[in-house]
């Protein structure tokens, strides 16, 4: 089949997509994401199938409401939850909380007792949920492993044949996905460092443990992104820290046909060569972190074989930036 494309308006034609069992991948302001009715275990099976994605790797729950969380989820931690949805939802937080038994199939959950409810900040998905009256599943719509798609044409590239509509909303806002907060651990845990920090989670809970984000390999995860390789493009993804390494790391790898990854200002001083292409990150850790996954999908594109990325010193707002940035290049930094 030919995936459709459909418009951010064309909520009716997505919704009836979804009402038949079919997939459909939807904007948010992290990357897009690929929809599915959540309370069908059948069609949640073709999610993971179109991905090539593990089953033991949990999907996240898309609602429009607060309110469609409890439905779903105990209310054991439901004081807390609701203080983090007050200050952050609609938005970037995906809230890890025990559910209900029987509510959830273990094709959501992984086999888990808990489930990661979000509500994205984008109007169009927040209509086509309220529109379908159901949660949906929303792993990002891209080949499982694979840089996240931030533009509707990267859905197409991954998934085209696959799934039957994307909605198309233009580019994601923020380029890297939620962050994840585990309220079922003995002390709230970021499974994912995402655009809300924990210096911003601490604003409402007293305490947060920040360095949760891999599980090992008899585990279960309880989050996407901690088990299994993310964001790689086929070209070697090399992590520049020092901007003033870049000459040295184009001399390393400039034999190789060499993309470079960098802000307006270092990719100023780098100079041209015909065996290189440049990608702009724009002028901070902000722009960097919009623009990295459309980056890497651009430069994989035009065949390189390595990729040059520019590292950010640790700020609070790079933790996202560089999660991805290193799962992507397998935690590869070039060394002089």
């Amino acid at each position: 089949m030919e995936t459709e494309i459909l418009k951010n308006t064309q909520i009716a034609e997505a919704v009836k997509f979804l009402a038949d069992g079919k997939l459909v991948a939807f904007p948010t302001e992290t990357v897009y994401g690929l929809g599915a009715d959540a309370t069908r275990p059948d069609v949640v099976k073709d999610v993971y199938a179109a991905k090539g994605r593990p089953s033991d790797n949990p999907l996240i729950v898309h609602v429009s409401s607060p309110e469609m969380v409890w439905e779903y989820a105990d209310n054991e931690y439901r004081s807390l939850a609701e203080k983090l949805m007050s200050k952050f939802w609609p938005g970037p937080l995906t809230i890890i909380m025990p559910i209900q038994p029987g509510k959830l199939s273990k094709e959501v959950t992984g086999g888990l007792t808990t489930a990661a409810f979000r509500m994205p900040n984008n109007e169009t998905t927040l209509n086509l949920i309220k529109t379908f009256g159901k949660p949906i599943v929303g792993p990002s719509a891209n080949t499982s492993g694979k840089p996240s798609p931030t533009l509707a044409k990267h859905v197409y590239h991954d998934l085209n044949g696959k799934i039957s509509a994307i909605l198309d909303d233009g580019p994601t806002k923020i380029g890297v996905e939620s962050t994840v907060i585990d309220l079922s651990a003995d002390i709230p845990a970021v499974l994912r460092p995402g655009m809300i920090t924990v210096n911003d989670l601490l604003q409402v809970l007293d305490n947060v443990n920040s360095d949760h984000h891999k599980v090992g390999a008899g585990e279960t995860p309880k989050a996407p992104g901690m088990k299994y390789k993310h964001y790689a493009p086929s070209a070697q993804v090399v992590i520049v820290d020092n901007e003033n390494d870049f000459p040295a790391a184009i001399l390393e790898y400039g034999d190789s046909k060499l993309g470079i990854m960098a802000t307006d200002d270092v990719l100023s001083k780098i100079g041209d060569k015909n065996n290189f292409i440049k990608f702009s990150l724009g002028k901070d850790i902000y722009s960097a972190s919009k623009e990295l996954f459309a980056g890497l999908r651009g430069l994989d594109a035009k065949g390189t074989k390595y990729i040059l990325a520019q590292g950010f010193p640790d700020a609070d707002h790079g933790d996202a930036y560089r999660n991805r940035l290193n799962k992507s290049a397998g935690q590869k930094h070039f060394a002089k």
